[in-house]
């Protein structure tokens, strides 16, 4: 093809991710990797985002994908694809001929004449189940040809539409193909401009949909008025698991409705509501903890409490991990066994909204909120399930316990400090009051117990306590 070869292409052609992003193929390197990729039955994720495909270079991966049926995700975001890109994959998804299941197309500059190209190509396409538009130019035009797609649609389980130019009009018309959509489980419709009537189609929809398991709005301009109308919606919905609010103007008032509205739905599957930049009172933890004692599974992150002091904060935090370990040595198991019993199924991985409502209502050690937050930060896998097997399992009656288990580091200055489970030796979480984020800080002095030292022996050697295993020379 007259390029100079991608040497990453050529050293994991027979890898199942390939990421080329921002490698400046031009269409001509696309060309050549696309004729490479025709036979291949490894590659099954190809990332070529920012690689300035250009119209030839999409047509030879389109060409490529009707050959090659190992394939299953391609990232083709930031390529300035335009109205000829929309066409030629509008083209392309109306075959419904590929393997192709995941398909992300963010920050291509299309804009409603592309918005209708591809929804009529997705009326009738089953294949693609995940789709990303975000960081387009959708205005209300283009969530009517969304809504009218959805309404038809058969496939798409997830679908991201965020940082577009939707406002009332277009989230009252993507509403209504909502409201009749049954494989819709994931939608991401933040930064847009929906406000309170945009937030009253969508507590319309909640009412009648019973697919949606996660619905992003945040940063739309909905205030306490929009968010009683998604209120409403949540005392029917008997599927929504999450719900994102952050960044819209919401007070107290607004955050106490939606959570009483999910004291009146006993049949609520709610796990997390996002209201982050909320400052909430002491009365509304009250009314809090009277929701969660009927659903145990949720948790509802805000920014801070009014008048609730650092140090008040700090002394009602401990290490749930410490209280755990203690339980385990007091009963002679290991933290892995205490984990596993929570578990019915007896399994090493749990969805994270069943771990949360067993911690509550376990009584070997009882936990706050916060607290079993920060133990599903730590076991969070990132796929919406709590990994058992990233807790040390060690029993504490084992002697090589002694000798391996993860060091406690002098106590930083500020109270109520405790070391990252992930690596003790360079970094520090300290707990952030009552929200939901953790500050890192680096350059924390390395704690000396049972760590090997550089001056112990005369090779280099570096070590990293990672779930409780050393990594390095010992």
């Amino acid at each position: 093809m007259g390029v100079v070869p991608v040497s990453y292409f050529l050293r994991n052609m027979e890898e199942s991710y390939m990421n080329l992003n921002h490698h400046g193929l031009g269409p001509n390197g696309t060309k050549a990797i696309a004729i490479a990729l025709v036979s291949n039955t490894s590659v099954v994720t190809l990332e070529l985002a920012d690689n300035s495909l250009m119209e030839e270079g999409l047509l030879s991966l389109v060409e490529m994908l009707q050959e090659n049926y190992y394939l299953q995700e391609m990232n083709v975001s930031d390529n300035d694809l335009g109205l000829k890109g929309a066409r030629i994959i509008s083209e392309f998804l109306q075959r419904n001929i590929s393997s192709l299941w995941n398909l992300q197309l963010s920050g291509n500059n299309f804009r409603d004449e592309s918005a209708e190209l591809l929804c009529q190509a997705l009326s009738a396409n089953y294949q693609i189940k995940t789709l990303d538009l975000s960081h387009n130019q959708f205005s209300d035009k283009g969530g009517e040809y969304v809504g009218q797609m959805l309404a038809l649609n058969i496939g798409l389980q997830s679908l991201d539409l965020s940082w577009n130019h939707f406002h009332v009009r277009g989230a009252v018309a993507l509403c209504s193909g909502l409201r009749v959509n049954t494989t819709l489980q994931k939608l991401d419709l933040s930064m847009n401009g929906f406000g309170n009537e945009g937030a009253t189609a969508l507590g319309e929809v909640l009412r009648l949909n019973n697919s949606l398991v996660y619905l992003d709005i945040s940063c739309n301009d909905i205030t306490n008025d929009g968010v009683s109308k998604i209120s409403k919606g949540l005392e029917v919905n008997e599927s929504l698991k999450v719900l994102k609010l952050f960044l819209n103007p919401v007070s107290m008032d607004g955050a106490v409705s939606l959570i009483l509205s999910l004291k009146r739905n006993p049949k609520s599957k709610m796990e997390e509501i996002d209201i982050s930049n909320v400052l909430v009172s002491e009365q509304f933890l009250k009314i809090l903890d009277g929701v969660c004692a009927i659903h145990p599974q949720l948790d509802v992150l805000y920014k801070s409490v009014q008048g609730f002091s650092a140090k008040k904060a700090l002394l009602q935090w401990t290490n749930p991990m410490k209280l755990i370990q203690s339980y385990a040595d007091q009963h002679k198991i290991t933290v892995l066994d205490f984990f596993k019993s929570l578990n019915p199924k007896g399994m090493m991985t749990m969805p994270v909204g069943d771990f949360r409502k067993a911690m509550i209502q376990q009584d070997m050690v009882p936990l706050n909120l916060p607290q079993v937050r920060e133990l599903i930060k730590k076991l969070d896998d990132k796929t919406g399930m709590v990994n058992f097997r990233s807790v040390w399992a060690r029993r504490p009656s084992d002697p090589a316990s002694a000798r391996e288990a993860p060091p406690h580091p002098p106590t930083p200055q500020a109270p109520g400090a405790e070391l990252s489970s992930r690596c003790t030796l360079h970094s520090m979480r300290r707990p952030h009051l009552h929200g939901s984020s953790w500050l890192h800080s680096p350059g924390l002095p390395s704690p000396s117990h049972g760590l090997p030292s550089a001056s112990a022996s005369p090779q280099p050697q570096a070590a990293c306590w990672l779930q409780g295993q050393t990594l390095g020379t010992q």
